[in-house]
């Protein structure tokens, strides 16, 4: 499933489609320390993060993950939507809480 359609099916905000319908969910990581995000996330996870600023961006291409969706109703401020767009990276809005997002993600692996 990639995010566009996970994010259709349990009416989640796409901030940024960027990739998303083009590469698919193969995981989850949970995190919201950037430097961890970085070294242990995989090629097409989903990232669950309340972390909405310019560097979660930066840290979504460096490891490379299928997606951010950003948890308990965090919004991306106006830096952070711009490098979304040039960057192509795919971002998502819940306002459910970063446990029960990846609950939902897990039926779909």
């Amino acid at each position: 499933m990639t995010p566009i359609e996970f994010a259709n099916k349990h009416s989640f905000e796409i901030l940024n489609e960027g990739e998303g319908n083009e590469r698919p969910i193969n995981g989850v990581y949970c995190c919201d320390l950037l430097s961890i995000v970085m070294g242990r996330a995989k090629l097409d996870d989903a990232w669950i993060t309340v972390m909405s600023n310019v560097n979660s961006i930066a840290v979504a291409v460096l490891a490379d993950v299928s997606c951010i969706i950003l948890s308990e109703g965090m919004a991306l401020d106006d830096q952070a939507t711009q490098k979304a767009v040039e960057q192509n990276v795919c971002v998502l809005k819940s306002n459910l809480p970063t446990y029960e997002i990846a609950l939902l993600l897990k039926d779909i692996l």
